[in-house]
């Protein structure tokens, strides 16, 4: 059975027009599938959660993450990108 590489993006920021299209369309760029998506907006500030799977992706976490924070210093948003282990374990009650 083959092993499924996972990610957690989270994505912070002034909200506006674009976000959700302009993260997911990085992700299409490298391969990256996107498999669940949480989003809210609280009066202006925007908040994302995105679980993403790697397995078929033409970058690793490391990588993929250079690339968010690229875009998030474009658009004046923290894009914050982690394996999924790591974020679990660091979540873990």
């Amino acid at each position: 059975m083959e092993k499924t590489e996972k990610a957690v993006i989270t994505v912070i920021g002034k909200d506006m027009v674009g976000i959700l299209a302009k993260v997911t369309e990085r992700c299409a760029q490298q391969g990256v599938n996107v498999l669940e998506v949480t989003q809210s907006i609280l009066q202006d500030l925007f908040a994302m959660v995105m679980l993403v799977d790697m397995a078929g992706a033409k970058t690793d976490v490391a990588s993929l993450s250079e690339r968010m924070d690229a875009l998030g210093a474009e658009l004046g948003l923290k894009i914050h990108v982690m394996h999924e282990d790591i974020f679990n374990s660091m979540h873990r009650i």
